[in-house]
């Protein structure tokens, strides 16, 4: 059974008990009232009173405005006065009147008017069973049977309004039900103030009631004013489709959190979520489908803290007060919870999460934000439906910071070094071979003219080409027999897992040479299939470079070559594999040092 039918059957078990209760409610009030005698004050009074409170059904008046809460109607201070003045059942009929012609009128579903009717017939009574004991016409006993009323009304129509709501949308009840205490208990205060304001005038005399109106109606006017100009601005922070905060919301919302947990001294952990292989549900179920997915996941992320979607099928939750492993158990709740739901035709849809927490991994927003996306991406790399937190010793990106700010070029040199040596650590080169295809790289960008800042580009980049390899298994790495398809497939995503991890830090020059430098001059490279000079020109000196290094080192499935056999290898796949012309300055840049420096350690 779907996870709809069965919101919708549990939803159904309170519905139907609810509807026959308030149609017996209905029906005795209707009894009672008719075989009781009333004047033909009274019945003009009540009509007066019904008007009025259909008026206030059709006209309601917002509240909670500021998070785009509900609305609530006036209609509650003419019923409570009704109940008050007129006995349960003129109150009950009033009710029923007011709220049924508005919302046939309106063509809401016939389901939700009968219920919305029979909590309104149970308010009626409830309010006026618990005032029957309340006698005498003194002022203490108008103002008991008042509040009693009034919050009798205001409590039957939270508890059942809140479980109705809770079942159909499986949201935790009592925190909803506390909610709306919150949202309600203000406005129906003033209410339950002017009900008893009207009951005191139409005891005295229902012409001096009509002093009522102009504060209720300024009350009503200026409450939809207030509305109207504070869900402008939410709407300017909410994404339409899910509900949740959009990205200007976000950065708002982390960088205030940020501030609070600082001085607080509090941690604050940021999570970011995505589903996993969101554009195959896309493509194979149609958008509409893929809209449903998404505003369920939403509805979901919103139970795990505050929720943001920061476009496509990317979202963000900000975990207040979770450090490291609070957090981690959240999002991995989250996680597991939506593997679990069944999204109807669609079948199981994962998502994946990525955390990072203050003060203990970033401090300044951005940081924050960068470390956690690194962690989400990892998390995706491992299989993804799964949670990863960011390691600075793990994910080994806490020296690219360095790369992007460091003013101090050497110091740069020596955090690309670093990082290099924690990569070729993990290969089955011999020696610092990123150190070595850096300082190649380097000789031949200088030797083709390049301006300085090219050079130190190509350097960089040169000495971080593999950083991907990071995220491929060693036992791939290191495998001494020949790779089969799957296993060369995984090791040729190197380049783009390299591009990503400099992508999120905003070096995304380096990025670039850094995807493109297996790129062949035929087109035949991967992975885009770039030819010729469409692939950076840096990529393409990497690539000889690498090539010529990875050809005169020791490798565990084969012997290195010597420094001419390279050289001859290169030139032979010059204008297929390789640029004919960055060949052709490699060769004169090594045979230029080749007898003076290189040759001993070159030679065979």
């Amino acid at each position: 059974m779907s996870s709809q039918a069965v919101t919708s059957r549990r939803l159904n078990a309170l519905l139907l008990p609810v509807c026959l209760a308030g149609l017996g409610v209905l029906t005795a009030a209707a009894y009672v009232f008719a075989t009781t005698e009333h004047s033909g004050r009274e019945l003009i009074s009540l009509a007066a009173l019904t008007a009025a409170a259909t008026l206030a059904e059709r006209f309601p008046v917002p509240i909670n405005a500021e998070t785009g809460g509900g609305v609530t109607s006036l209609t509650f201070v003419f019923a409570v006065a009704a109940i008050v003045l007129f006995g349960w059942a003129a109150g009950a009929l009033l009710l029923l009147a007011a709220t049924a012609i508005v919302q046939l009128a309106q063509h809401r579903p016939l389901q939700r008017i009968s219920f919305n009717v029979a909590v309104l017939a149970l308010v009626a009574l409830a309010a006026g069973a618990l005032i029957a004991p309340i006698q005498g016409e003194s002022v203490g006993a108008v103002i008991a049977r008042v509040v009693v009323a009034a919050t009798a009304d205001n409590v039957v129509n939270i508890v059942l309004i809140s479980a109705a709501i809770a079942l159909s949308t499986n949201q935790p009840y009592l925190k909803l039900m506390k909610t709306h205490v919150r949202a309600t208990i203000v406005p129906f205060a003033f209410m339950a103030s002017a009900a008893l304001v009207l009951v005191v005038l139409w005891e005295r005399s229902p012409v001096l009631s009509v002093a009522l109106v102009g504060p209720l109606l300024a009350i009503a006017l200026y409450q939809r004013s207030t509305h109207r100009a504070l869900r402008a601005m939410r709407l300017a922070l909410t994404d339409p489709l899910t509900g949740l905060g959009n990205h200007r919301h976000f950065h708002e919302r982390l960088q205030r959190e940020l501030l609070n947990a600082e001085e607080q001294a509090r941690p604050l952990t940021l999570c970011f979520v995505d589903i996993d292989d969101f554009k195959r549900i896309n493509d194979r179920f149609g958008h509409p489908s893929g809209d449903r997915v998404l505003s369920q996941i939403a509805t979901r992320l919103r139970q795990g803290g505050e929720a943001f979607r920061l476009g496509g099928d990317e979202f963000a939750l900000l975990l207040a007060d979770h450090d490291e492993t609070t957090a981690l158990n959240a999002a991995e709740s989250i996680v597991e919870r939506i593997a679990t739901v069944d999204f109807d035709h669609i079948g199981e849809v994962t998502v994946s999460a990525g955390l990072a927490t203050f003060p203990v991994q970033g401090h300044g927003r951005d940081e924050l934000i960068r470390l956690a996306d690194s962690a989400l991406y990892w998390a995706k790399e491992h299989g993804k439906n799964r949670v990863r937190l960011y390691r600075p010793d793990i994910v080994e990106l806490a020296e690219l910071k360095r790369l992007a700010s460091g003013p101090d070029k050497a110091a740069r040199y020596r955090a690309a070094a670093s990082l290099a040596k924690a990569v070729d650590a993990r290969d089955t080169y011999t020696g610092s071979h990123s150190e070595r295809v850096t300082e190649l790289a380097g000789r031949v960008a200088t030797r083709l003219g390049l301006d300085s800042e090219q050079v130190e580009l190509t350097r960089l980049a040169a000495s971080l080409h593999d950083l991907g390899k990071l995220a491929i298994p060693e036992e791939i790495l290191r495998k001494a027999g020949t790779l089969t398809d799957s296993e060369r497939l995984v090791l040729e995503r190197h380049p783009q897992i390299g591009f990503r991890m400099l992508d999120s830090l905003g070096v995304d020059l380096i990025a670039h040479l850094v995807l493109h430098h297996h790129e062949r001059w035929d087109g035949a490279g991967y992975p885009d299939g770039l030819a010729g000079e469409q692939i950076p020109l840096g990529s393409r000196i990497i690539f000889v470079t690498d090539a010529y290094d990875a050809m005169t080192s020791d490798r565990i499935y084969r012997p290195r070559r010597s420094s001419r056999a390279a050289l001859t290898e290169l030139e032979r796949c010059a204008g297929t594999q390789f640029d004919p012309a960055i060949v052709a300055a490699f060769r004169e840049e090594i045979e230029e040092t080749l007898p003076l420096k290189a040759a001993p350690a070159l030679a065979s």
